[in-house]
């Protein structure tokens, strides 16, 4: 498969995560890792990041904590939550509080993860997409506004 322009932050506070997920993923996509939701957010000013994927236990932030904190700076990217324990209560806040795409655990699939990324991405491009048909819908409606005012003024 060729790389597909995909750029992943991947934040976790255990670094043999961190490069496992790395190692496992850098051919197929552009990877960006954090060690906390402070470097992530570093991260976020700084790249275009389409995919967020986060572990839930953190020391200072929890994941949900995190994607919840930056849910109106950064809205677009798609956001996965991975964690080693199976929580329902966490299951639950992921998807309501941090808008999570994707609730996974650990050890990952590398291919059912892989998968998930690349149908995260679609619905990433899909959105974005959307967001510009309707900028460029608004602009059409006021022209056609403003045509309309002209023509009733003469």
């Amino acid at each position: 498969m060729a790389n597909l322009p995909i750029n992943i932050l991947y934040v976790d506070d255990e670094v043999h995560n961190l490069k496992a997920f790395q190692a496992t993923f850098r051919r197929s996509f552009t990877i960006f890792l954090a060690e906390s939701a402070e470097e992530a957010l570093v991260i976020l000013k700084q790249e275009d990041i389409h995919i967020i994927i986060t572990d839930q236990r953190m020391p200072v932030m929890t994941g949900i904590e995190f994607l919840e904190s930056i849910l109106t700076d950064f809205p677009d990217p798609i956001r996965f939550l991975l964690t080693g324990y199976s929580d329902l209560n966490a299951v639950i806040d992921a998807i309501n509080i941090g808008q999570v795409y994707l609730y996974a655990t650990k050890p990952w699939s590398e291919e059912e993860l892989k998968n998930n990324i690349i149908r995260a991405f679609e619905v990433f491009s899909l959105r974005k997409q959307n967001k510009l048909l309707i900028e460029q819908l608004s602009v059409v409606n006021g022209q056609l506004e403003f045509m309309l005012t002209q023509k009733l003024l003469s």
